[in-house]
């Protein structure tokens, strides 16, 4: 295993509340109390219970439009489905859905992305369609058009603020807009140029419906990682609750370097909480080490890493077909052991085998770990269960970042 001694950038303190986090200050001084005690188990307990509540983290986005703006496709993209996928949404050429219907995804189910009706349809007008929706179910809004907005969106955004949440708009099938002015224009075609022509004109018709500083984001649910989803994805990653936003971030698919970074920050915040569970909670001794750990709690968090990253068959398989490759040749950008099933045994040998470079480890852990201080007992535990989940999440997130570029044989 290579060196995984992190960079200089990431040799600073912790912090307790860093992002994604909702663990408290009485949490905090629990735990501490806890580890200075020696009551490994009773701080194992406490960090458990903050995760779990992080995990059960419910995230509702609503997605609406008029009819035939693409709400499903959106839908079907954001949770990694193709349309003809099972458990995608359906679609059409007219006005499927009649009442509003949940998705949730299929490896993130607490994220759950929700197809409403279309707006001005005879049996939804604006002026009721929250109420008929069941509006407060929804954590934010995202109103879709495939042409231009209309009088119904500026007053369904003017309702959705007046009560409260955040609405963002979205211009849907640009692919579509591009590819017709490239054949009527070919010799003046700018892409930048139609671009800025259909958000300007967004805008405009947005401001005329009363709506303040919009701001429009151009998508095509064929081809998402393009045009401004990333912005999307940005934006709506600063204006979540800090728990949302990770579960948020965490369903997202694997459609940039930028994506598969955060994840990977997301999750290294999470690993100390990780070692000491492990090592607190239904201690297993490991043959030959003074170490104990959780091998239940090791198993699902490194097949929880796998699948989050695309490295699991399913994922991989559909990201082939997609870019039309053989998922053999996608395959042979893995290197971690990682990338076959995970089992108690392996994880097992991998962390017999992590126990002596941990050792060299723990110093560093010493001044970069806010908890590890603290421990009165448990260090060499601690510290090779840390290190494994911190050598691994290197391996598993370096191995997606080169399945990424295999697979689309660019810096994405």
């Amino acid at each position: 295993m290579a060196d995984q001694t992190p960079p200089e950038s990431e040799r600073r303190p912790a912090d307790f509340r860093e992002e994604y986090d909702i663990i408290t200050d009485e949490d905090i001084a629990e735990i501490r109390d806890a580890l200075e005690g020696g009551r490994l188990d009773e701080a194992a307990s406490k960090i458990l219970e903050s995760l779990e509540d992080l995990e059960k983290t419910q995230l509702h986005i609503a997605v609406t439009g008029e009819s035939g703006s693409g709400k499903s496709s959106f839908v079907n993209a954001v949770r990694g489905l193709r349309d003809d996928d099972e458990g995608a949404a359906p679609t059409g050429v007219v006005e499927i859905t009649a009442e509003p219907t949940p998705y949730p995804h299929p490896t993130h189910p607490n994220v759950t992305l929700w197809d409403l009706p279309g707006i001005g349809t005879p049996a939804f007008q604006s002026h009721t369609y929250l109420e008929q929706v069941g509006f407060p179910r929804y954590d934010f809004f995202i109103l879709l058009a495939s042409e231009r907005f209309r009088a119904n969106h500026g007053q369904l955004a003017r309702e959705i603020q007046k009560m409260g949440k955040r609405f963002y708009f979205v211009r849907s099938k640009v692919d579509a807009d591009l590819y017709a002015a490239r054949k009527r224009r070919p010799a003046s075609y700018s892409e930048q140029g139609v671009l800025t022509q259909i958000r300007d004109d967004c805008c405009r018709r947005l401001l005329a419906q009363g709506v303040p500083s919009p701001t429009v984001f151009l998508l095509s649910s064929w081809h998402l990682g393009s045009y401004d989803f990333l912005a999307l994805e940005e934006t709506l990653e600063k204006e979540l609750p800090a728990h949302k936003r990770r579960a948020f971030l965490l369903a997202l698919p694997n459609l940039s370097l930028s994506i598969l970074q955060r994840k990977k920050e997301a999750m290294q915040r999470q690993i100390w909480k990780l070692a000491i569970i492990s090592c607190g909670v239904a201690a297993v001794p490991i043959p030959g080490l003074s170490v104990a750990c959780d091998m239940a709690i090791l198993v699902k968090t490194l097949s929880k890493y796998r699948q989050t990253f695309g490295l699991d068959d399913e994922s991989l398989c559909k990201l082939a077909e997609k870019v039309g490759k053989p998922v053999e040749d996608i395959k042979e950008a893995i290197r971690s052991p990682l990338a076959r099933e995970i089992s108690r045994d392996l994880v097992l040998k991998l962390l017999t085998k992590a126990g002596g470079a941990a050792l060299m480890f723990i110093e560093y852990l010493a001044s970069t770990v806010p908890v590890f201080g603290s421990m009165a007992a448990g260090g060499i535990s601690f510290g090779t269960t840390y290190y494994m989940l911190h050598s691994f999440l290197e391996e598993v997130a370096r191995d997606a970042h080169n399945v990424l570029i295999k697979a689309f044989e660019t810096d994405v």
